[in-house]
């Protein structure tokens, strides 16, 4: 089964909070299969604090009004110049409603932190599940 994901690029900027999805994104990607914590979340966590940048990645570049109504996990990656880096996850709740037959999305965030203590939070959970 496949645990799709995106992953969104935004500014640190003054007054928008890590816990809320931000007004504006730079970039995003789409990954299809491995997109729980346990897997991309580490694996981003990693490449940032590893080597500074994205090493094998295995995402699909999109556009940045893409909609996607399979997602489980939003990610989003927060840079500016001369600020650390810091990572959101937000898991995706997708529901149809049986009286209107629309679909509607819920997200809860689940993460907010540095790269080190997304690794910490998820590679300890990882060696307890396994």
């Amino acid at each position: 089964m496949s645990t799709r994901a995106q992953i969104r690029f935004a500014t640190r900027e003054e007054g928008v909070s890590f816990s809320e999805h931000p007004n504006a994104i730079h970039a995003q990607f789409y990954v299809h299969h491995d997109g729980y914590p346990e897997g991309l979340g580490l694996h981003i966590a990693s490449s940032i604090v590893k080597s500074g940048s994205a090493t094998s990645f295995y995402g699909e570049i999109e556009s940045l009004d893409a909609y996607h109504g399979d997602l489980e996990y939003i990610y989003y990656v927060w840079q500016a110049p001369e600020k650390s880096t810091w990572i959101s996850i937000f898991k995706v709740d997708g529901k149809f409603c049986e009286y209107s037959d629309k679909y509607f999305e819920t997200t809860e965030c689940i993460f907010v932190g540095e790269p080190s203590n997304l690794i910490n939070k998820y590679k300890l959970n990882t060696n307890a599940n396994g």
